[in-house]
């Protein structure tokens, strides 16, 4: 069964198998950019450079004001995998990255995953932080956020070829359907919760609710037991499934056991280069970073296995 469209012409997609088949150029490639935190610049530079190796064309290109749009058709799906937000200074023009892109591109090519710095956005109650942009939010852009969820533009997984996408990971096996619904559920309650002035009541059950998204673990959050927003990388097993995951800093695209985190940006400001995406293609997986003499590189695991 292919993707449902919803009413806004988003599609509802769960995998880059709802999109193989429709797609003219032949399989897409995946291409995982996470927690850019409003450092636009960066987050610019990586999407860049996929265009400037060889063994890819651009998947997105500059205007004359700098600002990114989608360069292709169906070639690839891009997954912005949580944290678009906070810390850097330009969260807002990173959010407009993203609704510009998705409005560019085919339907269900561009995913907007929820990090543990959106879950403050969706449940403001209970993640309360004054000190960072998503602290300092209306409620109108909470009832925007929900309502991209429940139309599909905003959700928490993807099966990709060989690997699940999820902004923290699990060392359980992703259901990735079950996850997208349980978001959607969520959604469709904190709505009406808002109109029935039950909102903070409502956020607080639904934490409970759905453990695999929102639950946090330890004192920190990012302890074993944590949903796929919240778990840190260094409690990830050896035998955890195959995933690609963003929430923990990386000097560069790291992979241990069978789960490879591409969260590099935030680590290498202040440097010249290190930023990066990692791609995923039906026969293999690899990274496309920014180096220290501006230019760009390719590697794929296969390679230095």
């Amino acid at each position: 069964m292919g993707p449902t469209v919803a009413t806004d012409g988003s599609h509802h997609v769960d995998s880059v198998a709802d999109l193989r088949s429709s797609a003219s150029e032949g399989p897409p490639t995946i291409v995982q950019i996470s927690d850019i935190h409003g450092y636009l610049e960066s987050a610019r530079s990586a999407l860049l450079a996929v265009g400037e190796v060889d063994e890819f064309d651009p998947i997105v290109e500059a205007d004359d004001q700098g600002r990114l749009h989608w360069a292709c058709d169906d070639e690839y799906v891009l997954v912005f995998n949580g944290d678009m937000v906070d810390r850097g200074p330009a969260s807002d023009e990173c959010l407009d990255l993203v609704w510009r892109l998705q409005s560019e591109a085919p339907p269900g090519h561009v995913r907007y995953h929820l990090g543990n710095h959106e879950m403050a956005l969706v449940l403001p109650d209970v993640l309360h932080w004054p000190h960072w942009y998503v602290g300092n939010q209306p409620p109108s852009v909470s009832r925007m956020y929900y309502t991209a969820i429940r139309e599909g533009r905003i959700s928490v997984a993807f099966e990709g070829y060989e690997y699940t996408y999820t902004h923290a990971g699990s060392n359980d096996p992703i259901d990735v359907s079950s996850l997208n619904q349980s978001l959607q559920d969520a959604a469709r309650m904190l709505l009406a919760a808002m109109d029935e002035n039950e909102w903070a009541q409502v956020q607080q059950e639904l934490v409970d609710q759905y453990p695999a998204v929102f639950g946090t673990g330890g004192t920190s959050g990012r302890g074993p037991g944590a949903g796929v927003l919240w778990l840190d990388y260094q409690y990830l097993s050896d035998d955890a499934p195959q995933q690609i995951v963003g929430h923990t800093r990386q000097r560069k695209p790291t992979r241990d056991g069978n789960v490879i985190c591409g969260n590099v940006i935030r680590k290498n400001q202040g440097s010249i280069g290190g930023e990066g995406v990692i791609v995923e293609t039906p026969d293999d997986v690899g990274v496309v970073v920014r180096k220290e003499d501006e230019s760009a590189s390719c590697t794929f695991f296969s390679e230095v296995e």
